[in-house]
Formats: C-alpha cells, structure tokens, sequence
C-alpha cells in the first residue's frame, strides 16, 4: 500500500490550488504539466494568481477545461515585464511545444512575395520567399506561388523587366527568347537605355502599390499619340502592354476600392473542426486567398481567432488593419503587440456594414465550403485507411503512413523521397529527401540506397524521440519494391532495433502493369487487390506521389550540378566575387588558367584572394 500511494502523482484542482500561494499578480505565462511531464496547456495572464485561482474551482468549467484541469499534475510559471510580452511568449510557446489542449496552426509556412531588386543598374524582377535579406523592394504577401507566377508573367508583358538572374545577364552577348516575344527589353544587350528601364521599373512598381490607374492613363495616351503618327507597331506594343495590366486585375478577383492594406479573416467552426480563411488585401488589390485548418481542441471561436491570430503573425509582419469575423478576447492587447511588431499602428475590426464588412463575408463562405469539402475528404480518407487496415491485417487504420522511393541515372544524382500520408490526406509538410551520401554504394545499388535513407531516418527519430510520444512515428512503411527489398527492409529495422512497425512491398506485378501490383509482408507469400478496389487506388495514388517526389528531388540535384562550377569551392568567393570573375574572364576554366596577376586584375578581388584563388587551382 504504501509504495501505491508513493506511486500515484495526485492531479487536478487541489494540485493547482497550491500554487497560489508562491504566485502574484505579476503578468506572465503559465504551463500545466501531466504526470509525466509533457505540457497539455500553455496560457499567458494579466495577473498570474487571479488566472490561476480560476482553474483551483472544483466546479464551473467547460468539459475541455475540467478534463484539463483532471489531467494537470503540475505547474510551470515564467514572469514577464507586460501582458504584451506575455502573449508574444504564449504563442512562441504554443508553436514550440504543441501542447494537447491549445489551438494549434499546423501549416504554417511562408508566403512569396514579389522582390524588384536594387543591387544592379538594371533591377531584376522576380518571386521571392523567406527572409528579406537582399535589397529592394518587396511586394506582397501572395497566397500562392501560382498567384505570384501569373502576376509576374502579366508584369513582364506590360513593363519589360528581366527575370534572369545576375549572371546570366552580365554573360549574355545577344537578346534571349523573352526579348523575341516581348516580355523583356533586352538591358543586356543594351537595347534600353538604363534612364528609360529606370522608368520601366518605377511605373512597375507604382503598380504592385496601386497606383494602375495612372499607370493605364498613361499608356493610353501613348498608344493614341504612336498611333496617330501612325508608328502602328509601337501602338499595338502599348496595346498589349495595357490589355496585361487588365489582365493583372481581372485574375485578382475583387479590388476594394476602402481598402488599401489589410488581411481579411473569418473563421468557420462545425463538428469539432475550424476552418480559417485570410485574404490578402494589398494597395487595394486582392493578391489571393489561403485557407487553414487549426487544431481547436474543443475551444470556442474567440479563443480560436486570437490564437491563430497570434501564431500566424509570429513569424510574418501583419498588415494596418485586420477584418475578423468574430471578436477576439484580447483585441487591445493583441493590436498593441502587432502594431509593437510593425512599427507603426495595427487596427483589429470586426465590421458591421459597408464594403469591408461584405469582404469578411466573403471570407465566411470561402471558410464555411472550404469546412466541408475538408469534412467530406476526411470521411473518405478514413474509410480508405480502415480498408487499408483490413486488407493488410492492421491492428487499427494507421494515422501516420511513409512511402519511399529512389531515383537516380545509373546512380549518379542518386535521392530518396519520403512522402507522408494520414487521416488529413497527404502531408506535404512532412515530405523529405535525402541526398545519398554513401561512399561505398555500388551506382544503382537500389538496395544499398534504401538502407542508407531508413537508417538515417530512424536513427534520427530514435535520437530525438527514443520514446515514441510524438506524431512523428509511422504506423506503417510503403515501399516501392518486391521481396528482395522488403527482405533488406527487415534486415534493416531489426538492426535498429524497430521491429514493430508493418511495411509492405510494393512490386509492379505481371507485366509492370498498374493494377497488377503485388504486395509483400515478411513471413507471407505475395498477394494482389482485386482490381476496382478504391484501397488499390488508394495505394498506386500514394506509390505514384512518392514516385514523383522524389524524382523532382533528383531533377534539382542533377540541375544544381549541372550548373554548378569550380569556383563555387572557393574559400570565400560567393555569388558576388563569382559573377565579377566570371564576367572578367568569360569561364571558370578560364578563371583556373589565370595568372595571380591577372587575377588581381578583377574588380572586386583583393591580392589576398586573388592569392586563395590562385593557390586553389594550382595546387589542385
């Protein structure tokens, strides 16, 4: 008796009634720990104490909270100087430890963006994403690569702007195939002055800021002045110059007139799940829209919003206003925190009438059909795992399955794609590649390639999680080959000492005909789906998407190392040093032949590098 009582960790709200007692009314964040350990909940307070006497009640709390309340054996305190920092910690937290009972974004990725660049005579135009290191202008958030591609493609109609990266227009001797079919002005041949490029690239810019009425005015009295002196082609190039621009804004959808800058955001809540829908509204333009399924966990709308609100903005800088479809608790605090972040004032609304009130209702809807289509895939995705759990004697449908693939040509650029798939459908965020690293791979040593990609797959996953307490385990291994990789599969996972999850074989059966597949277990003689079974479907869809993954993967590889060159080994010698070598010289072969005082030659390149570089061939 005494080693059971020792045993039990006591829990609930006595547990957390102790706390008050060591708390003030400072601001801060609190976390609500298991019996174990793992976080289930992290909330931030105005005052410390009075929050967490809320939860020290035995009664009065919604289901999710009681059985939260249940579960907590301890707690973890961490001060902050205000409420602002608290929330800022609070979601930074929440993203981090992805506790059970908080609402959680699971995508969040992030968003391209349009750079015009200002580090060359002749800026560059072209999408960007991730940090904004390089200088220049920077246009967006898009909801979309597909958004920002056409706009881009629109843009290079009506203004002409180069697309090509820095070295290839300083190596360029005649105009490439965009100058033939006008979507450049060939500055790299000097076919444009670089005052009237100039031009070109502010009336660009003076577009993606909304400026494009002007811009068509312009152009308009252009064209009838060209075709008034009858210079009839270069009326028809302003023409299609103009009926571009058009096309910008017609693809844009809705182009409110009230707004300039801001993200619309409604949100949608049935049967436990939530929908989020944001528009991106920029200089009165919509430049697309993106929808986004938190996790809830039983919260209510408000809860939702703010949370979303506030992990979405961790990492991106938010726009002036915000057009919400419902309140949120902590509206002040949160516009405080945003317009913190900014650096100029951020405005939280929830219109009632006028225009923006008709975009947050747009919004509703996209949310509340983009909610049930998501419902509807869902439902069917788990009928095809509980058929897959049944025809592969399963213990239960898997929530997490992997699929591998190779590829290579005759072993060179060789890659394995992992591809992940589970009740959401599939999930690409998952997805990963591994470049095949071995030595000692005999080229197109299928079997040697899949032992190096599961080995460091689960030597990593037994380092970081030894005790299997995160999503990242899979429930079952699909793998692209017949018996003879399955039997270098087992061999592999007994190795590592990961012998209980299922995999299964792939192999492209009688004549290498889809619907023929067999499948192969360890210990089990090969089998087939009858052909109409949607599990078989299922499957070839999954085989297929891996197929594809990892053939990109080598694609890029194979790319990469075909333009790569020696100079990119280098010590010190990045893309600017590069590309001043190769314009002096013409070829890396010709940057290797070079004498050290012809190297010091180069703009650019100092005696100590022209040393490094010199010494790094010749000693080669």
């Amino acid at each position: 008796m005494p080693e059971n009582r020792a045993e039990a960790v006591p829990t609930g709200h006595t547990v957390i009634q102790s706390y008050l007692k060591v708390l003030d009314n400072s601001p801060g964040v609190y976390r609500m720990l298991d019996p174990q350990s793992r976080v289930l909940y992290v909330g931030k307070a105005r005052a410390l104490r009075r929050r967490v006497s809320s939860y020290a009640k035995p009664a009065g709390h919604d289901p999710r909270i009681a059985r939260m309340i249940r579960e907590t054996a301890s707690m973890m305190f961490l001060t902050t100087r205000t409420e602002t920092e608290a929330l800022l910690l609070e979601q930074n937290l929440i993203k981090q430890l992805k506790p059970r009972y908080n609402v959680l974004l699971r995508d969040d990725k992030s968003f391209p963006n349009i750079l015009v660049s200002a580090e060359h005579p002749f800026p560059q135009i072209k999408k960007h994403r991730g940090a904004k290191k390089e200088k220049g202008g920077y246009f967006g958030p898009f909801a979309s690569a597909g958004a920002v591609n056409r706009t881009l493609n629109q843009l290079q109609k009506a203004f002409l702007l180069r697309n090509c990266s820095d070295a290839t227009f300083d190596s360029r001797t005649r105009p490439c195939l965009l100058y033939q079919i006008k979507r450049c002005s060939a500055p790299c041949v000097g076919y444009i002055s670089e005052q009237d490029y100039a031009a070109s690239v502010k009336d660009a810019e003076r577009f993606l800021s909304g400026n494009s009425t002007k811009i068509q005015e312009t152009l308009a009295g252009e064209m009838a002045a060209a075709s008034e002196a009858m210079e009839f082609e270069r009326a028809a190039a302003l023409r299609d110059r103009i009926r571009a621009l058009t096309n910008v804004q017609s693809a844009q959808g809705i182009n409110p007139k009230g707004v300039t800058e801001a993200d619309v955001i409604a949100l949608h809540m049935e049967g436990g799940q939530a929908c989020v829908q944001v528009f991106f509204i920029r200089a009165n333009q919509n430049w697309g829209n993106r929808d986004f399924y938190p996790r809830v966990s039983g919260a209510e709308a408000p809860e939702v919003l703010e949370a979303f609100i506030g992990q979405f903005y961790s990492t991106k800088d938010p726009p002036r206003q915000l057009l919400l479809s419902h309140g949120i608790e902590n509206d002040d605090l949160m516009a405080e925190a945003l317009s913190e972040k900014l650096g100029r004032k951020v405005e939280i609304l929830v219109p009632q009438r006028g225009e923006k009130m008709e975009l947050v209702a747009g919004a509703a809807r996209n949310a509340r059909e983009s909610l049930a289509r998501k419902m509807a895939e869902t439902a069917t995705q788990s009928k095809l795992l509980a058929g897959l759990a049944a025809a592969f004697n399963l213990d239960a449908p898997p929530k997490r399955i992997e699929v591998y693939d190779n590829s290579h040509i005759q072993g060179s650029n060789a890659v394995g794609g992992m591809i992940v798939a589970g009740p959401d459908g599939l999930m690409k965020s998952q997805y990963r590649k591994f470049n095949i690293r071995g030595t000692d791979i005999t080229p197109g040593d299928d079997f040697g390639m899949m032992k190096e990609v599961l080995t460091r797959r689960f030597q990593r996953l037994l380092k970081e999680d030894p005790d299997r307490e995160s999503e990242a385990w899979p429930d079952l291994l699909l793998i692209d080959g017949g018996g003879g990789q399955i039997s270098a599969v087992a061999e592999i996972m007994g190795d590592l000492g990961v012998d209980d999850i299922p995999f299964i074989g792939i192999a492209k059966g009688i004549d290498r005909n889809a619907g023929k597949e067999e499948f192969h277990r360890i210990g089990t003689r090969p089998f087939a789906l009858r052909h109409n079974d949607p599990v078989l479907y299922f499957i070839q869809r999954l085989r297929d998407e891996a197929h594809r993954f990892a053939i990109g993967a080598h694609r890029q590889k194979r790319a990469k190392g075909v333009s790569a060159t020696p100079l990119d080994d280098v010590p010190g010698v990045g893309s600017t040093r590069k590309r001043a070598l190769l314009g002096h010289f013409g070829s890396a072969k010709a940057v290797a032949r070079a004498g050290l005082s012809d190297l010091k030659a180069v703009d650019g390149i100092s005696d100590a590098m022209a040393e490094t570089i010199y010494d790094f061939f010749h000693e080669r």
